[in-house]
């Protein structure tokens, strides 16, 4: 093959795309449509819980058009980390959904699903065995932290769809996966450069945020040929550039040109981005191969959440938000002394460090108002909401230096000013896992639907 053209709608099934734009992508006959549907973005909770992170209303609209368009070109339809963290609950939760579709249109299709859960036994064999490492944190992972995890997945490489690819599924569902994974499988299924095809599947991934104006929301193909790819937003009031597709190589990068992925890294360093029309053509890039590893991703569950939101107008009372937090936490920590185990109190000061928190360099602003997020997380639901109430309750009437009025200083957002925000996750396995093989831990299985 010459090239083999590869379309992606948007950054996330269930984020929704211009369908007039996605009519135009099929217009280029791309050879398949492949498209991510999960991240750790939304944080720990969702992995926690094996829940998606968007609403099936939504999931269904996105994947009936790229259903139907699939059974119109007869062309592979890919969808990686399915519906969030990717875990086995939320994977057949898509599936029913592809199932659903395909009995109210009348569609008929080989489906291949593949999951990308991993067993605590099998980590903690790694464990043992010296073969996990740290990844973005200094953390090393214990075999307690393991069993403490709530679901653990692994972020499957391209092999595993290469693998499903090779008996000729028309779509594939598939776990937790490796963003750019399902964009480069085809591509290197037929023996296009690796390096290219992975890189092409990064800029992809996001759907048109590599493009100017930026939009994660729009679709995006790519064109892999050999030497080198092209990448063209659908929306023809966009347009690829240089800077913008080499600045997406860079998103969540920690090194400007080295990528790495399942199996080695991406070498960026001699990369060349050229502008051809309203498309960016990319050469240049080499993949470096080094042992197998796959990340690891588990979520704890770590106790229960109740918070209160408010505004402070008073500059005497913002003059002295500092103190009047210190007291407030060290009186609610001394009235449930007896349970001083069971809770932690936490606040959030917008206005003022609210997003950087002691890393905030401003130390000297002055604001004329502050958002106030108390947090209570407890052992117990009932204990995190009796704190939070006793917490907020103290924050409107405690006296600080200079107060005038005795209430009235801090105004809440809502009635109740306390709402039970439920079950609190931390991501506690975070780690890298090196294996012999890319596919062993991912069984693919077949159906006709």
């Amino acid at each position: 093959m010459d090239e083999i053209r590869i379309l992606t709608p948007n950054g996330s099934i269930g984020s929704g795309f211009p369908e007039e734009l996605f009519a135009e992508g099929m217009k280029r006959n791309p050879q398949a449509i492949a498209v991510d549907a999960g991240s750790t973005d939304p944080g720990p909770y969702f992995l926690g819980k094996g829940l998606s992170i968007s609403n099936k209303r939504m999931i269904k609209r996105d994947l009936e058009i790229l259903l139907l368009a699939r059974d119109k070109n007869n062309i592979p339809l890919l969808v990686g980390s399915a519906c969030g963290p990717g875990t086995r609950s939320t994977l057949e939760w898509t599936v029913n959904i592809v199932k659903e579709i395909a009995r109210e249109k009348n569609l008929h299709f080989k489906l291949a699903t593949i999951p990308g859960d991993i067993s605590k036994e099998f980590l903690k064999n790694a464990l043992k065995q010296g073969k996990v490492r740290t990844f973005e944190s200094a953390q090393a992972l214990t075999a307690e932290e393991v069993d403490r995890a709530a679901n653990i997945v692994a972020q499957m490489g391209v092999e595993p769809f290469i693998e499903a690819l090779k008996s000729k599924p028309d779509v594939i569902i598939a776990g937790r996966a490796y963003d750019p994974a399902m964009m480069a499988a085809l591509p290197i299924m037929h023996g296009f450069d690796e390096a290219l095809a992975e890189h092409m599947g990064k800029i992809l991934e996001c759907g048109s945020m590599a493009a100017e104006p930026s939009s994660g929301f729009e679709p995006i193909l790519g064109t892999i040929r050999k030497g080198y790819f092209l990448v063209e937003p659908m929306n023809p009031k966009s347009r690829c550039t240089p800077k913008s597709v080499a600045d997406h190589s860079l998103y969540e990068e920690r090194n400007p040109v080295k990528a790495g992925l399942p199996g080695g890294t991406l070498d960026l360093s001699r990369t060349i981005f050229e502008q051809t029309g309203r498309m960016t053509r990319v050469s240049g890039t080499k993949f470096v191969k080094d042992a197998y590893t796959l990340k690891v991703e588990g979520a704890a569950k770590v106790g229960y959440r109740t918070v209160f939101i408010a505004g402070v107008r008073d500059p005497i009372m913002i003059s002295q938000i500092d103190y009047l937090i210190a007291e407030v936490t060290k009186n609610t920590k001394a009235f449930f002394r007896n349970a001083a185990e069971d809770f932690r109190i936490l606040f959030h000061i917008y206005g003022k460090d609210g997003v950087l928190g002691k890393a905030e360099c401003l130390k000297d602003a002055r604001p004329f108002e502050l958002g106030l997020i108390g947090e209570v997380v407890a052992k117990t639901q009932e204990l995190a909401s009796t704190i939070c109430g006793y917490l907020s309750h103290l924050s409107m009437h405690l006296d600080y230096p200079g107060c005038k009025a005795t209430a009235g200083n801090l105004a809440m957002l809502y009635s109740p000013e306390n709402i039970d925000a439920g079950e609190v996750f931390e991501f506690n396995i975070y780690h890298l896992v090196e294996v012999e093989s890319p596919i062993a831990l991912f069984p693919i299985s077949f159906e006709e639907i």
